[in-house]
């Protein structure tokens, strides 16, 4: 690839570094889909020295969750609770367009990992797509709850709950974000 073409690439993705997300840190800024997508990588990364991912390529689960949204990159971002499948299809289709002008073997390994996420059939692409939605739920309990929706309040407790289900520390770590979330949020288990 000539460092031309390696740039351009490279400036496409850099957008998501301005394009916000719904959520907002803890330090009052709102949260970028670039900041969102690093750390689902490292949560993958984190994940090499957990027994039930060993026999997962995980380097592939890092891959995944660093292009996962760069659909976005022309697009925005769109809440979940606000997304269709129609935004979905078109972030899918600018982002198959994008690709389809980069050297062979990168537009390749991109192309199918996207095909694979969509999928949604093996176990690398189940835990990048659990990943994702924790870290949503995660940065959510960051954020003051003056940021929330009323809406929120239950979304916090559903969201992602169907993409746990096929790990054991998945659901753990879900358990723990939940508890976190009651106590953020002063209810108790069970009032959601």
């Amino acid at each position: 690839m000539a460092p031309k073409e390696y740039l351009r690439i490279l400036r496409q993705a850099g957008k998501l570094k301005q394009v916000p997300r719904h959520c907002w840190t803890d330090e009052d800024r709102r949260e970028s889909v670039a900041d969102h997508s690093w750390r689902t990588a490292l949560m993958a990364m984190m994940l090499r020295g957990v027994e039930e991912f060993r026999d997962t390529d995980m380097d592939k689960v890092i891959r995944m969750c660093l292009i996962h949204d760069l659909g976005e990159s022309f697009t925005g971002d769109i809440p979940t609770f606000e997304k269709t499948g129609s935004d979905t299809s078109t972030e899918d289709r600018l982002f198959a367009e994008w690709t389809a002008s980069f050297p062979e073997d990168m537009r390749t390994d991109w192309q199918d990992l996207l095909a694979e996420m969509n999928a949604q059939e093996t176990k690398e692409a189940k835990t990048y797509k659990a990943l994702d939605k924790l870290e949503a739920l995660i940065s959510h309990n960051e954020s003051d709850l003056s940021t929330w929706l009323p809406l929120e309040y239950d979304l916090q407790y559903t969201y992602g709950q169907e993409n746990m289900k096929y790990s054991a520390f998945m659901q753990e770590l879900r358990q723990e974000v939940d508890a976190w979330t009651y106590e953020k949020t002063g209810r108790k288990q069970g009032e959601e």
